[in-house]
This record gives C-alpha cells, sequence and structure tokens, in this order.
C-alpha cells in the first residue's frame, strides 16, 4: 500500500487506491506478510512504509528505476538488511534480528537467488548444491548428494554435478544457484536481477527453470527487467518509485493500463 505525501496529483492518488486494494488480504494466511516497514541507510529512507501480503504459491514481479528500493526489499525478507520500523513475517513467524535461533529458522523458510552466482569455485557443482544441507540441516553426505543430483536434474543439468564452476557458462551457473537455493527446501524464493548479469542469449534458459518453478507452485518474489517474462508469469507485478509501493496489480493492469505517470514514464522508458 502506497504511504503519500499530502499534496498528490489525482493520479498519484488513484495509485494509493490501486495499491490499496491489491493488497488487501485474500482469505487464508499469507506466506508473507509486510506492515510499515521502513528502512533507512543513515538519513536516506530506503522504503518508506511497505504493505504486502504475498499468498502461498503466488508469483510476484518487482519492477522499477533502480533505486527504487526493490532489492533492499527482497533482503530484508530474507534478513539480510535490518529494518528500522514495521514488522515483517515469514511462514506465520515474526523476523527477530535480536534472535539468532529466529533468524536461522527464517533463512531455512526463505532461499535467495542474487544478481551474481556467488558459486565456491574449489568446490564441484555438486558440493556446491550440498553444503548448506549438510551443515544447516545435517544431512548424510549420501541424502545430499542424492538431492543435489535430482535438482541439478530439475535445472538440467544432471550432467555437471562433478564439474567445477568455472567449466560452466553463465547460465549454467545461475541454475546451479537455483538448484542450491532449492536444496534447502524454502516456501519462498527471491530472485534479484538473476538474470542481469548474463549475456542475452543465455538469459532464456534461466527464466525457463524460474517459469517451471511458478508452474510447480513455487512462491516467488522477484525483481526484474524482463518485463515480457513479468508478464506471462507473474500474479501481480509490483511497480516500486521512491520507495513506496507506487501500483500494484494483474499484469495486464499494470503494462496495458497503468494509472499514475510515474508509471506510464517507465514503461515508456523501457522502449526508448
Amino acid at each position: 500500500m502506497a504511504v503519500l505525501p499530502e499534496t498528490v496529483s489525482a493520479d498519484t492518488a488513484n495509485a494509493a487506491d490501486v495499491a490499496t486494494a491489491a493488497s488487501t488480504p485474500v482469505p487464508g494466511v499469507p506466506i508473507v506478510r509486510i506492515t510499515a516497514l521502513r528502512k533507512s541507510y543513515g538519513t536516506n529512507e530506503v522504503l518508506k512504509g511497505i504493505d504486502l501480503d504475498v499468498m502461498r504459491g503466488e508469483v510476484i514481479a518487482l519492477i522499477g528505476k533502480s533505486g527504487s528500493g526493490k532489492s533492499t526489499l527482497l533482503r530484508c525478507i530474507n534478513g539480510l538488511e535490518q529494518f528500522q520500523d514495521g514488522s515483517l513475517r515469514v511462514a506465520d513467524k515474526p523476523l527477530l534480528h535480536d534472535s539468532a535461533m529466529a533468524m536461522r529458522a527464517l533463512r531455512q523458510q526463505v532461499g535467495m537467488i542474487f544478481q551474481g552466482f556467488n558459486l565456491f569455485p574449489h568446490l564441484s557443482v555438486g558440493r556446491n548444491v550440498m553444503l548448506a544441507p549438510t551443515l544447516v540441516k545435517k544431512r548424510s553426505d549420501q541424502d545430499a548428494a542424492e538431492q543435489a543430483r535430482v535438482l541439478l536434474a530439475r535445472v538440467g543439468l544432471a550432467e555437471k554435478f562433478d564439474a567445477m564452476p568455472d567449466q560452466l557458462s553463465g547460465g549454467q551457473q545461475q541454475r546451479v544457484a537455483i538448484a542450491r537455493a532449492l536444496a534447502m527446501e524454502p516456501q519462498v524464493l527471491l530472485c534479484d536481477e538473476i538474470t542481469s548479469a548474463l549475456d542475452p542469449e543465455l538469459v532464456g534458459e534461466v527464466l525457463r527453470v524460474v517459469e517451471s518453478l511458478a508452474e510447480e507452485g513455487m512462491t516467488l518474489l522477484m525483481v526484474t527487467h524482463e518485463m515480457s517474462f513479468a508478464r506471462k508469469v507473474a500474479d501481480r507485478v509490483i511497480f516500486m518509485h521512491q520507495g513506496r509501493v507506487h501500483e500494484i496489480g494483474p499484469p495486464a493492469e499494470i503494462f496495458g493500463a497503468p494509472r499514475t505517470p510515474e508509471l506510464r514514464q517507465f514503461l515508456k522508458s523501457l522502449d526508448e
């Protein structure tokens, strides 16, 4: 829900109505519930009161200009950033930065894939996927290896178990990163511009994997510049502007009937 200053244009006021309507909880308990979330870096307030409910199995695409708060919001959800005000719950458990136990529990519920692949270069592909389950969940090497092989097959890399990361293309490394995130069996998967570091010809192979996860019912929150993908896969699209949820709604509304000049200008800039 947008938090707006007192003096706004009629178009911008409409954005508040759109955000309010689309953020209204539907029956059932949200898998992610964000309430009045505020985050600052010093005097720079990056998130200015974010309200958002995400239902289990929902795919949310976050769009907007650089610096609008999209990536910071994802980093708050998985506990990488500490927010100053508001509340955040995942799987009906609160995010509590002062509780190490609560943070460990949260991070087992939330997986995150970054722009950079962040694979351990000295470990094989299989070992990269096995690492967290063996360290955090105390799985045996045999169980973790079996799971890793299944997940690598799921992302189309069954034959790469023993390969080293530097033997893979960027698209293959990002697919390994997806498998590694899935190895912790998260309830929510956060994707932060996961194709932005890839050559254009490699983007499709990664997005196909993400689309298959959406079809299987994974709850996804994605920061993306791939508007055709957001239009095709997302249940709702969130346009963030200056640290607020400025417009939110189904892809057909966001891309086909933008309500505010800010969103219209953003979409126009993508065509230039």
